[in-house]
């Protein structure tokens, strides 16, 4: 089952298919599509997608992901240092 994500109607002058790359990063990573397979992902778009708004939509989206994931491993690290500490 896919989740539709929707874009707001008021995209401040921005390229609409700007939002559905990035919806479309969302929507597969929602579906449980690791970040390394996004990143692969991502390579082809920027080889063949027509459409650079969309591309970059995307990209912006999986780094976030990336940055995202970096920073819950980073607290998840810390806390194992910490707890691993009190024990």
């Amino acid at each position: 089952m896919t989740t539709m994500t929707i874009a707001l109607a008021d995209t401040d002058g921005q390229d609409p298919a700007y939002y559905a790359g990035r919806a479309d990063a969302y929507d597969d990573h929602r579906a449980g599509t690791d970040l390394d397979t996004l990143i692969v992902r991502l390579g082809y778009l920027m080889n063949a997608h027509p459409d650079l708004a969309y591309v970059t939509g995307y990209a912006d989206r999986v780094l976030e992901i990336r940055a995202e994931t970096a920073a819950v491993t980073a607290a998840e690290t810390e806390l194992a240092h910490t707890l691993g500490g009190a024990l």
